[in-house]
């Protein structure tokens, strides 16, 4: 197939230049008329959310009342056996036979306030992608003022679950010069270094090209982010069951409220969950004031059984403990353990 001579006169002009980088420098992405942003480089645009009102305080809780509605079951021995003996089934290298036939000397029940706030928040995010102009039309500043990103309306998702979602800002399209091969429709290859000639891949040889918001690393070319944040605090104790046991153990729910914005719980009886509500509330709005919408907020507190049973097998003394509603156990040194040629995976 014939060449024609405008191609010959690129490709020589082209041969002694090195390739564009494939980022455009920032001064090229201008920002939209009307928007509040901030230029933090590579084109990417942040934009801060509107503030909220904040809403009324609840009344205070009566936490005498809420106490004595709430029962955790106690452990007896027969629970702490048959609690051990599940646990050592779904573990092939544990005997059986120790479980079933050590001595519980005694049982130390405790239970533990588990405080949680979560926080489902809102980021929206704009950043510049690049295609081939061809025939296609181009909405862009000349069919109407782009709105702001927070005005944009979107259906709000199911709350506290994940979500990303992906638009195109409406009349934000601009036709530019290729910034890869400065509108020639081809570059120096860096492959072949100057011994061929490739197709320009940012305009594939339109020479001029489109410029819309790019993918963003943040919210997988969304535009708009919603995250669940998340603070916990298990209140003190004295056993040596891992804190990260605790944290995941199913509780017994004692007090729960949602609303678009919480307020620290006061007048606790334990003044560590007090004192961690009012910490957890004040992370959150630290931490996602300048660059999130916060939509809607959830704290609860919940009772976490726990009990240390001590038992006796061929002369020695140990513990083991049963945690959380469900009676998880956590045995640091079980007395017979053998290897069965099992492989973990």
């Amino acid at each position: 197939m014939d060449r024609d001579q405008s191609e010959e006169d690129s490709m020589v002009d082209l041969s002694f230049e090195a390739e564009s980088p494939v980022m455009p420098p920032d001064e090229l992405l201008e920002g939209l008329p009307s928007y509040d942003w901030l230029l933090q480089g590579h084109g990417r645009q942040v934009f801060f959310p509107p503030l909220e009102p904040l809403g009324r305080s609840p009344e205070p809780a009566c936490w005498s009342s809420v106490l004595e509605c709430s029962r955790v079951p106690v452990v007896t021995e027969e629970v702490a056996r048959e609690a051990l003996l599940s646990f050592v089934n779904s573990h092939c290298c544990y005997s059986r036979a120790a479980a079933g036939n050590l001595i519980i000397q005694e049982l130390r029940q405790q239970t533990l306030c588990r405080y949680r706030l979560e926080t489902f928040s809102e980021s929206r995010v704009s950043e510049w992608t690049f295609q081939p102009v061809t025939n296609h039309s181009v909405d862009g500043p000349q069919r109407g003022t782009s709105p702001r990103l927070w005005d944009m309306k979107v259906q709000v998702p199911p709350m506290f679950q994940e979500d990303t979602r992906k638009f195109q800002v409406p009349h934000s399209s601009l036709v530019k010069e290729c910034h890869k091969c400065h509108g020639r429709g081809r570059y120096k290859c860096s492959g072949c270094h100057g011994a061929g000639m490739v197709r320009c891949s940012s305009c594939s040889g339109t020479k001029r090209k489109a410029k819309q918001p790019r993918r963003c690393h943040m919210c997988s070319g969304s535009g708009r982010r919603r995250k669940n944040s998340l603070f916990e605090f298990v209140s003190p104790h004295h056993l040596h069951c891992p804190g990260e046991l605790l944290a995941k153990a199913r509780g017994e729910n004692l007090f729960r409220d949602e609303n678009a914005t919480v307020y620290p719980i006061v007048d606790f009886p334990l003044q560590d969950i007090s004192l961690a509500s009012q910490r957890g509330i004040e992370e959150h709005s630290a931490m996602l004031a300048s660059r999130a919408r916060i939509l809607q907020q959830r704290q609860t507190i919940e009772l976490i059984p726990i009990t240390e049973v001590h038992y006796w097998y061929q002369g020695k003394t140990s513990v083991y403990y049963i945690y959380g509603t469900d009676h998880q156990v956590y045995v640091a040194d079980y007395p017979e353990r053998y290897c069965c040629g099992c492989t973990i995976l």
